[in-house]
């Protein structure tokens, strides 16, 4: 059985959102932790404006400060050309693009609508042609659009044709608003796969309304093998009203890996990492194995009276 590509979000996305600033060598701590527990990638951080995300103002100082191991994919999310070159100059593996799938909120989150946007990426894709950078494009309301409602899926499927077009190494279709469903996900990613089935698509749900693991699985019945996760559920887009954290990390791994589907990655290790996650951000997460432990846990019968 093919091994599942786990890609950790929270450094990034997670962050974003925090009210509080983590400094710099906690942020560093916590993704050299992670590269240790076996994921397929990390996205570090975002080299945005510092003004837009002041939480991730420290993004060069990130990306250079880490502990870089071969197996890891150290990803970043670019929102233009000139936090493409910042990136670039760090040497990371994979830049993010973010775009949406419907107008209103490419608007609300990125002032673009998705023509705009890929007019955008193009010339992204003319500065890193040859650099070795996997470049990957996120579909942002793939399944839905808070303002606008439906996506079509044709209109996603014509999206993803104008982002092969234009020569995006992999695709991320995503749940940004939490709207999605099984049957939904399932349809979407057969479609992909059929359509273009050299292209590398992962799967990135938000848990807003309890279906993160459920999407999930269904994708994974589809055929997806890549999936973005965040540790302890951390996250959410703040021009999606209403959304909370992506799917759980350690969630997704646990049910996975109950399955008998290898993820690669070391649950153990993933736990200990995602236990000491509330010290870091100052509030409780949503994770549920963390608290209630994995399904093979056993009690002393002891106190059962």
């Amino acid at each position: 059985m093919t091994r599942l590509q786990i890609n950790e979000v929270a450094p990034r996305d997670g962050l974003q959102i925090e009210a509080a600033f983590v400094p710099t060598a906690d942020k560093i701590r916590l993704i050299d932790a992670l590269s240790a527990t076996g994921l397929a990638r990390i996205e570090a951080t975002s080299f945005t404006s510092p003004k837009a995300i002041p939480q991730l103002k420290d993004a060069e100082e990130v990306v250079r400060g880490i502990q870089r191991r071969k197996a890891v994919g150290i990803t970043v999310l670019v929102p233009n050309l000139r936090g493409c070159e910042r990136a670039l100059a760090c040497g990371v593996d994979e830049l993010n693009l973010v775009m949406s799938s419907s107008d209103s909120h490419g608007l609300a989150n990125l002032r673009m609508t998705p023509s705009q946007s890929l007019e955008r990426f193009a010339a992204i894709l003319e500065v890193t042609a040859g650099s070795g950078v996997f470049v990957n494009a996120s579909l942002s309301t793939a399944f839905g659009c808070p303002f606008e409602g439906d996506v079509p899926q044709a209109r996603v499927m014509e999206l993803i044709g104008e982002l092969v077009d234009i020569g995006v190494d992999g695709i991320t279709l995503c749940d940004t608003t939490g709207m999605a469903n099984p049957a939904q996900v399932g349809r979407l990613c057969e479609a992909a796969l059929i359509g273009w089935p050299g292209t590398p698509f992962t799967l990135h749900f938000h848990n807003t309304r309890g279906m993160g693991l459920a999407n999930a699985l269904s994708a994974w019945q589809a055929g997806i093998t890549r999936f973005d996760a965040s540790l302890g559920g951390l996250g959410g887009c703040p021009y999606a009203p209403g959304a909370t954290g992506n799917v759980c990390t350690e969630d997704l791994v646990h049910m996975f890996e109950q399955m008998g589907v290898n993820t690669g990655v070391d649950l153990d290790a993933l736990l200990a990492v995602s236990a000491a996650l509330p010290a870091l951000v100052g509030h409780d997460t949503p994770g549920q194995v963390v608290k209630a432990g994995k399904a093979d846990r056993r009690y002393s019968m002891q106190n059962v009276t």
